[in-house]
């Protein structure tokens, strides 16, 4: 299993699936924060029907969310 780090990606977007390894949590957590409300939301893009991440986005969510 490979790890995907911020340099590794160049800014490329992620699937839910690649978040969630990424995390180390379920896909369905990456769902339901992406589904809240207020800043508890986990930052995405939507194509379509499709939610895609930009990493460090997801990362600075992250520590927001701890400092709270």
């Amino acid at each position: 299993m490979t790890t995907i780090t911020d340099q590794d990606l160049n800014g490329e977007l992620l699937t839910i699936r690649e978040v969630a390894q990424s995390l180390k949590v379920p896909v369905s957590w990456v769902y339901e924060r992406t589904r809240r409300r207020g800043s508890e939301r986990m930052p995405h893009i939507k194509l379509g029907k499709y939610l895609r991440f930009e990493l460090a986005t997801v990362r600075t969510w992250l520590d927001t969310m701890r400092e709270n």
